[in-house]
């Protein structure tokens, strides 16, 4: 048993107007290790290939629940996640200001309305712009206080000419990488003579998603929505399904009349809950500000496991290390088996670290050791 005391890392913030309700908040956020970040895909890989058969790579239900896979991260708490997604709303409705002010909530670590924000370097592809509108758009937003872990670019390969390699070069550089925003996806899909089709679509989508989830960053693409109406919103996105198809989830920004300052964001997503937002356009100084959620932001129940592990982690020993049977012997409400005990944790490695924020391992050697640390301390 370990005992060596860690200490908190706290980032004191500063948010939009406007209020959340039922989402948790909290402004201390966890900050990772160098490297941290991009590793998560890249570690998960080293368990993909349990067995061939005839060509196909399979795993066991036995080994997929006693392999330990790195936690999905959010960006944005509840709100934006690891992964490829849309961003999609008419012309000129306000999308590139919320880029910009996404982005520099990120690389601030600045909580977005109430959603916690996991701080890291973010990069803004603003390619219908130049660098002195954007002089000009943020210095409206955000004064002249900067972020040195924002970087921009106006100008960006397609796909087909290397983007890839371009994106690669920069999280390369930025270990630390956490957002790349693309405005728009037309301006880096391939342009040919063939029109456009749902096998087309999905593509372009598929190598991003690629990307993202070999480094696992967020790519947020910016799109525009079709001029028909449809009774899903999420059926105006320009294009074929295959876009949405192939993305992690979406943001579907509309307003009833472009002079509106209302606007409604509908989110659907892989990771997060389903979700409709009112905001508000402040003209002054060009920000979205919070309203309300049309939709009530649902919230896992406590697990007893993972409360009973946070228990255990104390200021004055925020480290452990043991055997499952060890562990259990700590914990002695959990009636339950060594080896089920290590499948929960396992399972729950990602809801350990995001809202307790333990990091948790299952280290493999003569004997199987668990090893739980606390990465910051609970207000």
């Amino acid at each position: 048993m370990t005992g060596k005391r860690k200490a908190a890392a706290s980032i004191s913030s500063v948010g939009a107007d406007g209020k959340q309700p039922n989402v948790k908040s909290d402004n201390e956020i966890i900050t990772n290790g160098a490297g941290e970040i991009n590793l998560q895909a890249t570690n998960s890989r080293r368990n993909s290939e349990k067995s061939e058969c005839g060509g196909l790579k399979t795993i066991s239900m036995t080994e997929l629940y006693d392999t330990l896979y790195p936690p999905r991260i959010p960006v944005v708490d509840g709100f934006l996640y690891g992964g490829t997604y849309l961003f999609v709303g008419a012309p000129k409705v306000g999308k590139s200001f919320f880029m910009g002010q996404l982005a520099y909530h990120v690389a601030m670590g600045i909580p977005l309305w109430d959603y916690p924000v996991r701080k890291g370097t973010v990069l803004y592809l603003a390619l219908e712009d130049d660098y002195a509108r954007l002089q000009r758009r943020l210095s409206q937003m955000f004064g002249v206080e900067s972020a040195d872990n924002l970087y921009f670019a106006t100008e960006a390969k397609t796909l087909k000419e290397g983007l890839d390699s371009q994106l690669e070069a920069f999280v390369k550089r930025h270990t630390d990488a956490r957002l790349i925003i693309i405005d728009t996806l037309q301006k880096v899909r391939e342009v040919g003579g063939e029109s456009y089709n749902y096998s087309s679509d999905y593509e372009i989508v598929a190598k991003l998603k690629s990307f993202s989830d070999k480094h696992a960053v967020c790519l947020l693409v910016v799109h525009h929505t079709r001029k028909l109406e449809a009774g899903d919103s999420f059926d105006m996105i320009s294009g074929t399904n295959g876009l949405l198809g192939a993305a992690d989830g979406a943001f579907i920004m509309q307003k009833k009349k472009r002079t509106d300052n209302a606007a409604v964001l509908d989110i659907v997503g892989r990771d997060q809950p389903d979700q409709e937002l009112m905001i508000e356009f402040d003209r002054e100084h060009c920000i979205w500000k919070f309203r309300k959620a049309e939709t009530e932001l649902w919230k896992m129940p406590p697990d007893p496991l993972l409360e009973a592990v946070d228990k255990l982690l104390t200021e004055d020993n925020p480290e452990w290390e043991g055997t499952a049977t060890e562990l259990l012997k700590l914990l002695p409400d959990m009636q339950m088996q060594a080896n089920v005990l290590s499948r929960k944790l396992n399972v729950a490695n990602s809801q350990l670290r995001n809202d307790y924020g333990i990091c948790y391992n299952n280290k493999r050697g003569h004997e199987r050791k668990i090893i739980l640390k606390r990465l910051l301390h609970k207000p």
